[in-house]
């Protein structure tokens, strides 16, 4: 049993069924406010930018980025595996809490879902234009062809990330999708215009809500849980093998799996709680998204935050405890007080040090200071791919083979262009898209009452 008394209220307000609806559908019918115009036009800009930039990288080459023989995987390598990691939280937050049947996700896990999809639609750009012949990318699609002997090279790190991001983006849009028909089906039945009647109409599939939808509902939502919740662990399992199959310092290591899994839900629950943030602020989603739920994912980073720090402790005792002269130079003579030095120290600062300021209650109760501390740690993450990407590349075995690596323009652009589909997918879910659960909210919303009015509404008193 929810207890209110200790965890605090779901739903602040004392609102009935049909309030619920009403204040979360509202968004989607008022009138579109000028700030979502103008951020739109800014992140459909930086799109654009990006567009212009893969257009130049597709039409001239690979060259056109600041790769050469030693550094092979850049930026490109470096925001593929960023923009995975956030993606990945969304879905670990929904699936899990759904397995331990928590309540509080209620408000929180339609905004994580919708956040999962279009963030791994970003990731997914990066290793197609890797690529470089983006035009062949069929290559790496297992299919019976007419190419002879030439088939999928299962042995390629590349061929999992295919899999890995098809089957991953496949399955988070069908949980997302899935749902939303309930609340379409309730738009569908509250709007007055025609137009949205019709649209939402259609993407509710004919729901009316019966017992036996209800039970079929409930059923499917588990299995693709189950489903969900092995691919959130497996995906980021197999990017992290990418790098922990070779043998370069710094890459060829057990810890790489859990490091990574822990990594992205650590980046996507920063993410999710800069969501939420804006949520409560921008569309006044308080008496939904209440502080309690802010101060449960805050004591979750914190948690995740203390692992993070174990990681990078671990990775850093284990070279020095190896005795192995490239491990120690890696990590000792590189990163920590080497060229790369920056880059460490931004990356442990912000994610194993800032996070434990959400030990004190005063700042998970700030709101812009929480929303502060998940910029600052998906900040960190992207430090730490970036460590772990160009530092081991940069130095290798062969003093012969050390080069430096710096961005160009075209891959700063790509990036850009990535975040720019990032916030234009999360502006039209809000516009568009009821950003919590209707149906789940409701089925909550009866604990929301202490224990003795509870029993008492109940009749079990």
């Amino acid at each position: 049993m929810y207890k209110t008394e200790v965890r605090g209220l779901l739903i602040e307000g004392d609102k009935s069924l049909g309030q619920i609806t009403k204040d979360i559908v509202k968004p989607i019918d008022a009138k579109t406010p000028l700030w979502w115009y103008i951020t739109l036009f800014i992140s459909l800009s930086m799109f654009g930018f990006g567009i212009y930039c893969k257009y130049i990288t597709v039409s001239v080459g690979i060259g056109t980025w600041g790769l050469n023989n030693s550094i092979g995987w850049g930026w490109a390598i470096i925001n593929f595996v960023w923009w995975i990691g956030i993606g990945h939280a969304g879905t670990a937050f929904s699936i899990f809490l759904l397995i331990l049947r928590q309540k509080w996700r209620t408000a929180i896990n339609r905004a994580a879902e919708a956040m999962t999809v279009v963030a791994v639609m970003c990731a997914g750009l990066f290793p197609l234009l890797h690529m470089g012949r983006v035009w062949l990318f069929f290559y790496v699609l297992p299919y019976p062809n007419t190419r002879g002997p030439l088939w999928v090279n299962f042995n390629s790190p590349l061929f999992w990330d295919f899999v890995a991001i098809s089957a991953y983006l496949l399955i988070s849009a069908s949980f997302w999708y899935f749902g939303m028909v309930p609340d379409f089906a309730t738009i569908r039945d509250t709007t007055k215009s025609k137009i949205k009647k019709a649209v939402y109409g259609f993407f509710s599939f004919g729901w009316v809500g019966s017992s036996k939808e209800w039970l079929r509902y409930e059923a499917l939502s588990f299995v693709l849980g189950g489903i969900a919740a092995v691919l959130v662990v497996s995906v980021h399992s197999i990017v992290s093998t990418d790098f922990a199959v070779s043998v370069e310092p710094g890459w060829h290591t057990t810890i790489f799996p859990p490091y990574f899994v822990v990594g992205a839900i650590f980046s996507g629950f920063a993410m999710v709680l800069t969501l939420v943030t804006i949520m409560r602020v921008m569309y006044k989603m308080n008496d939904f998204v209440t502080d309690s739920h802010i101060d449960a994912v805050a004591r979750i980073l914190v948690f995740i935050s203390l692992i993070m720090g174990t990681a990078y402790v671990t990775e850093i005792f284990m070279a020095w405890y190896s005795g192995s002269e490239y491990e120690i130079y890696t990590f000792f003579h590189n990163r920590i007080f080497g060229i790369h030095a920056f880059q460490f120290w931004a990356m442990f600062i912000s994610n194993a040090i800032v996070p434990q300021l959400f030990w004190f209650k005063k700042v998970r109760r700030k709101l812009w200071m929480v929303f502060v501390i998940s910029i600052i740690i998906n900040v960190g993450m992207w430090f730490e791919r970036f460590n772990i990407v160009v530092t081991s590349l940069s130095r290798d075995y062969l003093p012969a083979n050390w080069a430096t690596y710096s961005p160009t323009w075209v891959e700063l652009g790509f990036f850009v262009g990535t975040l720019g589909l990032f916030i234009t997918g999360v502006l039209l879910f809000f516009r568009y898209i009821p950003m919590i659960a209707i149906s789940e909210i409701k089925s909550v919303s009866k604990f929301n009452k202490p224990r003795k009015d509870y029993l008492k509404h109940t009749g079990h008193e």
